[in-house]
């Protein structure tokens, strides 16, 4: 099986502009592919996975991945369903970020001797010179076409800027100049991108003949992918300071039953024919594949020793003994009233809720223990010595949980 055959196999592939030639670079390694990756933050969550994933299996091919960041692009509005204008962003932020993601990728990407380069759009796209641009590239789209695109025409019921329209230009712009640069022959994306990316296959035939190399790939559930790195209680960083171990680990650990083979197949690296296996298990063989998924993610980004450590602090409190790596939060002095505390404000001190009113709802609904008891009272409250030592174990839901201790 060559590795397009298997990107197929699990999943990643929903449409191509031809699929023959795409195969045959993708299997003999002579794609140069890039991938597109918005700064506006100092850390990519899990709803990178995919992309990132996707960058190793192909360069292990001998494939060459291209990580451009969107330091241009950025700074306008994307027309795929966002309801707010992006934030302006200062270039030592933008650079500040891209080091971020650069050492973040470096665990799936090698990026030495060339190997792999990361860019940036701002670089080209900051210094385009309007009416140069209009004449570059504007007679290549048509607005007829362009207003049939999925993507704006979502936007158009709420209302599409003159910014936001522009996206779409931005975008096929960066494949050409990549393609100019570089000799980026291919790239991936989400399928709420499949517009913008036809666009760029279409300017670098218009511009440089039919006989350029551009092909273009779209990944079956990427836009599903970004809603992976949310859940309520906020985004799953791979940043360990933004979220630990323990909480990666046992954000996959906890995944959807319905999910766990899709998962262990489009974002693991173990053979298709172990997971294979894996589609018969029911019940408690469910529960061991979804341990599995989480180690190996967890060893994928954090390393081997601390996925075998969120493993372990896991099992241990699913069996009542010391987690000892589950994330903690430490009380003061100041947030004890008499040598006490009560429940509700050890789940907002906790985090665990953002008001004494959501703690309310959560314990009168049956969704809050503390040690592996279910707390039924509001009026539950703590002192000093029972937080001491190792404290206690506070869990809201199925997935939350948190050390409470005092300093």
């Amino acid at each position: 099986m060559g590795v397009y055959e298997e990107l197929q196999a699990r999943g990643l592939i929903a449409q191509v502009t031809n699929e023959e030639e795409i195969r045959k670079m993708v299997n003999e390694g002579k794609a140069v592919f890039y991938i597109g990756f918005d700064p506006t933050a100092d850390s990519l969550h899990v709803g990178h996975f995919m992309a990132l994933c996707l960058m190793k299996r192909l360069q292990m091919a001998g494939n060459k991945p291209i990580a451009l960041i969107g330091g241009g692009t950025g700074m306008i509005g994307d027309p795929s369903g966002r309801s707010d204008m992006r934030q302006m962003m200062t270039p030592e932020t933008i650079q500040h970020n891209c080091d971020c993601f650069k050492k973040q990728m470096s665990r799936f990407i090698d990026f030495s001797e060339g190997k792999a380069l990361m860019v940036n759009n701002a670089d080209w796209l900051l210094n385009l010179n309007y009416i140069e641009f209009l004449r570059e590239v504007g007679p290549h789209f048509s607005v007829n076409n362009m207003l049939r695109a999925e993507c704006y025409k979502q936007r158009m019921e709420k209302g599409l800027s003159f910014l936001e329209f522009n996206y779409m230009l931005m975008q096929s712009y960066d494949f050409y100049e990549l393609f100019l640069r570089y000799g980026c022959n291919m790239q991936f994306g989400g399928d709420d991108q499949w517009s913008n990316m036809l666009g760029g296959t279409e300017l670098i035939r218009r511009k440089l003949g039919k006989d350029a190399h551009a092909m273009t790939i779209t990944l079956l559930l990427n836009s599903e992918g970004k809603k992976m790195g949310k859940t309520q209680s906020g985004a799953v960083w791979l940043d360990p300071n933004k979220t630990s171990p323990f909480e990666f680990y046992q954000y996959w650990r906890n995944v959807e039953d319905a999910d766990v083979l899709k998962c262990l197949r489009m974002l693991t690296f173990l053979p298709l024919e172990q997971i294979d296996e894996m589609d018969s298990w029911e019940g408690s063989q469910l529960n061991q594949a979804k341990e599995i998924l989480a180690y190996e993610l967890t060893a994928l980004v954090h390393g081997e020793e601390e996925a075998k450590k969120a493993q372990e602090s896991a099992r241990a409190l699913f069996t009542g003994g010391s987690a000892a790596q589950m994330p903690t939060a430490s009380l003061t002095e100041e947030d004890f009233t008499d040598g006490q505390i009560d429940i509700l404000a050890i789940l907002q001190k906790s985090d665990l809720c953002a008001s004494r009113s959501e703690a309310r709802r959560n314990v009168e609904q049956g969704g809050v223990s503390v040690d592996g008891e279910q707390v039924k009272d509001i009026k539950t409250a703590y002192t000093k010595e029972q937080l001491s030592g190792e404290g206690i174990v506070v869990k809201r839901g199925k997935k939350n949980f948190r050390r409470v201790v005092t300093q």
